[in-house]
């Protein structure tokens, strides 16, 4: 792992991501964010096929004037459709570029196919990236002082 080379499928091993469907109800979407403790869902009707992506913003950002409707709204209404997606061989510095260039905060990771294979947070980025930066300065500090 020398000098941001750290690929994306590294940091997705063994983690799940969790899905909601587009009809779902946004009390729904309040409790899955909830209780799988996570800021973001790939909108889905089969886990596998992305139709978006939504987030704790997206919630507060549809409360303005609308709070008497939101009971009503569905994921759907709120969601992001322009889902920025990476494969699994991208590196944890091109993820790092992509998320602040465009100021998002969650990647799903897809095959060659475009099936939804996993999920990639800014903060599963930074921690990888606080790793690669720990692991170089071990290195230095071992080269320098043999």
């Amino acid at each position: 792992m020398k000098g941001w080379v750290m690929k994306i499928n590294q940091l997705i091993a063994g983690k799940r991501v969790e899905t909601i469907s587009p009809s779902a109800s946004i009390h729904d979407l309040v409790n899955a964010l909830n209780v799988h403790q996570v800021g973001a869902l790939v909108v889905s009707p089969d886990g596998r096929k992305i139709e978006g992506i939504v987030s704790e913003r997206d919630v507060v950002r549809a409360m303005p004037g609308k709070l008497n409707q939101l009971v009503e709204m569905h994921v759907r209404d709120i969601m992001t459709v322009g889902v920025v997606t990476c494969k699994n061989d991208a590196t944890v510095a091109e993820l790092m570029l992509i998320m602040t260039e465009r100021r998002i905060r969650h990647i799903p990771v897809v095959d060659d196919s475009g099936v939804l294979l996993s999920i990639v947070s800014i903060g599963d980025v930074i921690k990888a990236h606080v790793t690669e930066l720990d692991a170089e300065r071990t290195a230095l500090r071992d080269y320098v002082s043999s």
